[in-house]
């Protein structure tokens, strides 16, 4: 029986021994090199384009020639106004890629020894840069499966039984119960939604699936309307979970692993940042057959590649969050 990849040493291709070993100026030219990758590290001023400038080997800052803009390795990414220093930023990048179904911000924050609000603002800050490949314009095509799971919401029954109520009914839930509706192309990406119910992918279907794509539905009858729009398949979960290639499996795994992301390692998950941990649960599914190297270099590289976060910068300073 052949070994499976991710046991094997080339899924192993980075480790936080190497980055503590290689110290922080290591780091640093990591950072540089990933940065401006065209100019094989060399500075490139981001308001003006100029590639002369002064080195400020005291503070790791360039002064552009032309504008006399100050700037950093990562000033106008997502990393701007950092504090860390890059070791510790390049080993989260490391434990955030080798977690594969997720990491909590308290184990993070133990792992970096830095305070949680640190390693909360920062793991949040990955999700944003990676949802930008997950969350693009082309539309998925193919076989594309389509199904929805609820996550939140829950309430502790009552201690006495007499006094437990139904909770499936509106007026005793909480309203902080969503519904991830993913599309999943088989062999290829999964696009996740936030919604209120699941009879809303019909819709999101509409707009993120080329209308010569294949679906593949449950039973559900809200998934009736697919027929309308696309080649549909169906598979009815009472009787069988997959008939000669009519199956759901593909999204199925997805969910499988956002579950286990949710469940296990966050325990909770608001619903305002939900989608941060479906887009990111969505990448890993995506990106399971790649080795953790190849994993840490892409999210990398896709941080330094994003503008400053409107969202996650001076998180903490704002009164209302």
């Amino acid at each position: 029986m052949a070994q499976h990849f991710l046991l094997s040493a080339q899924a192993r291709t980075l480790s936080l021994k190497e980055i503590y070993k290689g110290g922080e100026d290591k780091a640093y030219q990591v950072f540089k090199k990933i940065r401006w990758a065209s100019t094989d590290g060399n500075p490139v001023c981001p308001k003006c384009g100029c590639l002369d400038h002064y080195e400020i080997n005291t503070r790791r800052k360039f002064k552009c020639a032309a504008c006399h803009a100050q700037f950093s390795v990562t000033s106008g990414t997502i990393f701007a106004s950092r504090k860390l220093g890059f070791m510790d930023l390049l080993g989260a990048v490391c434990i955030f890629v080798n977690a594969v179904k997720g990491l909590s911000a308290l184990q993070l924050s133990r792992d970096l020894d830095v305070q949680y609000k640190t390693a909360w603002v920062l793991a949040h800050k990955l999700r944003e840069a990676l949802s930008l490949e997950i969350q693009n314009d082309e539309p998925l095509d193919g076989d594309v499966e389509v199904d929805g799971a609820y996550f939140g919401g829950h309430i502790r029954p009552h201690n006495i039984a007499e006094k437990r109520v139904d909770r499936r009914r509106a007026e005793h839930q909480t309203g902080k119960r969503r519904v991830v509706v993913a599309f999943r192309e088989r062999n290829g990406r999964t696009r996740p939604f936030v919604t209120m119910s699941e009879a809303q992918g019909v819709e999101l279907a509409k707009q993120h699936v080329d209308r010569l794509a294949i679906m593949h539905a449950d039973e559900a009858s809200h998934w009736d309307m697919l027929h309308a729009g696309w080649e549909t398949e169906r598979v009815n979960h009472s009787k069988t979970y997959s008939d000669h290639g009519k199956h759901t499996n593909w999204v199925e795994s997805y969910f499988s692993r956002l579950r286990r992301m949710v469940t296990g390692q966050h325990h909770h998950v608001s619903p305002q940042y939900l989608h941060q941990y479906a887009n990111h649960a969505a990448w890993c599914e995506d990106n399971r057959r790649n080795s953790n190297g190849e994993n840490a270099t892409d999210i990398l590289g896709k941080a330094m590649a994003h503008g400053v976060s409107r969202i996650w910068k001076g998180y903490w300073q704002r009164a209302n969050k």
